[in-house]
């Protein structure tokens, strides 16, 4: 039987060290506040009411998706459960996660704070499309 022979990756370049992993998660953090936590706010406000979504919510409530989908990400990393159904899991339960924090944060019922998901996911790519539309996007920052 042949066997193939595995290449060896250097350990760097497969594996942040510890110092990387947070600055990784503080960046994530301070660019998902900034793009998602006004989109959600305005989804809040439309569909639960202006006096149950506050924008200071919808900070926390990306802050704490952010630091808790790393932490269910890392413990389903740590099962080892590997392929599509790990990967199916772990996001199952990252989406899960994110939606008791808008049900909380919000103090809505989980189909509110669903409808409230899929409304921010609209209001996002209609953002994105008209930034497209009048030219400004990723690629003019690199020319």
């Amino acid at each position: 039987m042949y066997k193939l022979k595995r290449k060896t990756v250097p350990k760097q370049m497969t594996e942040m060290n510890e110092m990387e992993w947070w600055m990784s998660l503080l960046i994530q953090i301070v660019v998902e506040v900034i793009i998602l936590a006004p989109v959600l706010w305005i989804a809040g406000r439309l569909l639960a009411g202006k006096d149950k979504a506050k924008f200071t919510d919808a900070i926390w409530i990306v802050v704490l998706g952010v630091i808790l989908g790393a932490v269910a990400n890392y413990v389903f990393g740590i099962l080892n459960i590997g392929g599509l159904v790990g990967w199916l899991i772990a996001t199952l339960a990252v989406f899960i996660i994110w939606l008791a924090l808008i049900k909380h944060f919000f103090d809505c019922g989980w189909l509110k704070a669903f409808a409230i998901a899929v409304l921010a996911v609209i209001i996002l790519v209609v953002i994105v499309v008209i930034l497209a539309l009048i030219g400004f996007g990723i690629v003019t920052f690199l020319f």
